[in-house]
């Protein structure tokens, strides 16, 4: 054995068969986030640019099209098999890239441009992402995901890391027209690794598997979530973190615009904090988050973010400053990425394949952006109302610390189900 297979075995918690499955996930998810993660600062500058004012109309405006895009995208899961909808996302996803290049570079309604390219990087980071992880739900097992869904994030992490050092090494020479075609670049190389990672999936669940449609109805999604307390709590979870984080993000919306002038600035700012929240996660990742799950399991590892959260909030209602702000920002995306999202995932390890794609796409874009809406309202209102943002820091602990009892519940009855689920495999 080389040096390289020896350090690859250390570094890699996957077993021989699992192997080149993890190592094409890594490549699938570094290549989906680098392009991601190259648009993101971008997003943000564009949703200053539009007046902080508009936020709340932006976001309901993100969670109006996801409604209308979930029933066609239940159409192509029901329709395709999952190694041909998969492209035809991204591949899409591409088309409209490449659509917005050519109005930003021509000039053409800089400001409503601005709007509506903040709404679809918002939809395509959620609809882009969530069929990542319903992917990797639907190739590993319970077990599998809490060895491997660290190392996986990795690939992520470092796509994360690379996104924001292009967006600022180049967006003042190129402009940021012209990080687009980046961006375009890296969505095909993810449909590239997702060619691979199919024909590697197929060495350990059968040829056939990615060519198995998921079958159902187009709107399944929502009765599988109504008649599912299961996913009825995950689903509550994931509002919690929306809730979260869009009130963390309006105020850092609001104090960046009052105290951070220009846009190149402002930029760099976002930049800077994806920078340090990569950096952060991918150290976690490699060397944590796996024996982190398997020692304390989902549940404590999904509530360790509501435990930022109150302590984030308990700090601004003290000091609602820009570092504060920042630094809050840093460790609650850190912690959601390297430990919490992780452990949300192993949650869709232990329902149906069906469930995997259809209601978890719900929950995870739906759910998620109407939640964003909502609580962009709520701040809105509040703010209108006169309240600071240390008082809507200190109105939302509470909210966050039901978040915390929730995230226990939830990995009580992810462990009670994998472990039927394994019964039956160890019986085989």
């Amino acid at each position: 054995m080389s040096w390289f297979q020896r350090w690859l075995r250390r570094a890699v918690p996957a077993t021989p068969a699992e192997l080149a499955a993890a190592l094409w996930s890594f490549a699938y998810f570094f290549a989906l986030l680098a392009g991601y993660y190259v648009l993101r600062p971008l997003r943000d500058q564009m949703g200053i640019a539009g007046g902080v004012r508009a936020l709340p109309w932006l976001f309901t405006a993100t969670f109006v099209t996801l409604l209308a895009a979930q029933p066609l995208y239940g159409a192509l899961v029901a329709r395709l098999p999952r190694a041909r909808f998969i492209p035809v996302v991204y591949h899409f996803f591409v088309a409209n890239l490449a659509l917005f290049w050519l109005l930003l570079t021509l000039g053409i309604a800089p400001v409503l441009v601005a709007r509506v390219f903040f709404v679809w990087v918002s939809v395509f980071n959620l609809f882009a992402v969530a069929v990542f992880w319903s992917f990797m739900a639907d190739l590993f097992t319970s077990e599998q995901g809490k060895r491997l869904f660290g190392f996986i994030g990795a690939g992520g992490t470092a796509g994360g890391l690379l996104g924001p050092v292009i967006t600022i090494v180049l967006s003042v020479p190129l402009g940021p027209a012209n990080l687009l075609i980046v961006a375009i670049v890296f969505l095909e190389l993810a449909v590239f690794c997702v060619h691979r990672l199919e024909r590697s999936a197929g060495v350990a669940q059968g040829p056939q598997q990615g060519e198995r449609r998921v079958g159902g109805s187009a709107f399944a999604a929502l009765p599988e979530l109504m008649r599912s307390p299961y996913l009825l709590g995950v689903a509550a979870w994931v509002s919690l973190l929306s809730f979260g984080a869009t009130t963390l993000y309006f105020m850092q919306a609001h104090v960046v615009a009052a105290t951070v002038h220009g846009a190149g600035a402002q930029t760099r700012i976002f930049a800077s904090i994806d920078l340090a929240v990569g950096l952060l996660t991918l150290a976690t990742q490699v060397f944590a988050t796996g024996q982190l799950l398997k020692r304390f399991g989902t549940g404590v590892a999904a509530g360790a973010l509501p435990a930022v959260y109150i302590a984030g909030f308990a700090a601004l209602t003290l000091m609602p400053v820009l570092i504060v702000v920042i630094v809050v920002q840093v460790v609650q995306r850190w912690m959601n990425f390297a430990i919490a999202n992780p452990a949300r995932q192993v949650f869709f390890t232990v329902v149906g394949r069906e469930e995997k794609y259809k209601a978890k796409n719900l929950i995870d874009v739906v759910v998620y952006r109407g939640s964003d809406a909502l609580y962009g309202w709520v701040f809105d209102s509040v703010q209108a109302l006169g309240l600071k943002i240390g008082a809507i820091a200190l109105c939302a602990l509470p909210v966050v610390a039901g978040w915390l009892v929730l995230s226990a519940a939830l990995g009580r009855t992810q462990e009670r189900r994998a472990a039927r689920l394994a019964v039956p495999a160890q019986g085989e």
